[in-house]
């Protein structure tokens, strides 16, 4: 197989089951003079598994901007190279747009080698719509997470998310809060051994006990639910006259028994009316 200077090849590698990398990506490698990657450890037995030995250039988030130069140099001399992450398709999540901006800046070709991502091997298993929305890696702290999620639960479609395993209760709280009436599929260690696929309505979901290891790739179904015409006048109405009975609380929930809305937006308009009748 003959490779090209003056081109970066975007390779894809297995998430888990080593048999599942590509007859292309291996030659791509085993052509490769340099292989960008993100942990040389991890890339190590990799290429070790399938006897390739070649220079390893540690490229991550923390040096991408650094390695820039070196890597534009190499090109120059007319290095063939080849950005491999740590594990599935590179930049999805992954270091990478900055080397490939780069490269498209400098006329430098760039080569996707196609194969294995958590992404689309966790769609193929879930059984809801194809339209989907991929987020990524979603945010650690509350107050940033409720507002990217109070924008995307304002949209239909299938979307998928990376959580680290040890916080995956955290966010099944907030899924409940604003996904209620969706389905939920947890994928882990997906392709190994332990492969798990956990299938839920996200208001049955229960938290989970048993402790998880990784990263895991969630998919939140299609929202099947029509949205009812929001009346805020006849809603604030209805809290006005729960208030003076109900805490906050209990008035949010019996308003969620009739209005099929967001949980957080009722949640706003009830702290709303409550604070007026506080001033």
């Amino acid at each position: 197989m003959k490779l090209f200077s003056n081109n970066l090849y975007i390779v894809s590698t297995p998430i888990g089951n080593l048999d599942d990398i590509t007859l292309r990506a291996l030659e791509v490698l085993k052509n490769s003079d340099i292989i960008l990657c993100e942990d040389t450890r991890r890339s190590l037995k990799l290429l070790s598994h399938f006897k390739i030995k070649k220079k390893l250039i540690s490229y991550h988030k923390f040096n991408e901007k650094k390695q820039l130069i070196n890597i534009i140099e190499y090109f120059k001399k007319g290095k063939i190279l080849s950005l491999i992450s740590d594990a599935g398709t590179p930049l999805l999540s992954d270091p990478g747009r900055i080397l490939v901006n780069k490269c498209i800046e400098k006329e430098i070709g760039i080569i996707p080698v196609p194969g294995v991502s958590s992404v689309t091997s966790a769609l193929s298993v879930s059984g809801f719509k194809d339209q989907f929305l991929f987020y990524g890696f979603l945010p650690k702290k509350e107050n940033e997470l409720v507002k990217i999620l109070t924008l995307l639960s304002q949209y239909e479609f299938t979307q998928v998310f990376f959580i680290p395993s040890k916080k995956i209760n955290f966010y099944i709280k907030n899924f409940k809060s604003f996904f209620s009436g969706r389905k939920i599929l947890i994928a882990k260690e997906m392709t190994k051994i332990h492969e798990t696929f956990i299938r839920e309505d996200i208001d049955k979901i229960k938290l989970q006990k048993s402790p998880f290891k990784g990263e895991l790739t969630i998919i939140i179904s299609e929202n099947n639910i029509k949205m009812k015409y929001f009346d805020e006048e006849k809603i604030v109405n209805k809290i006005r006259k729960y208030l003076k009975k109900y805490s906050l609380k209990d008035t949010v929930e019996l308003i969620l028994e009739t209005e099929k809305t967001n949980k957080k937006k009722i949640y706003d308009l009830c702290l709303k009316v409550k604070n007026e009748k506080s001033h």
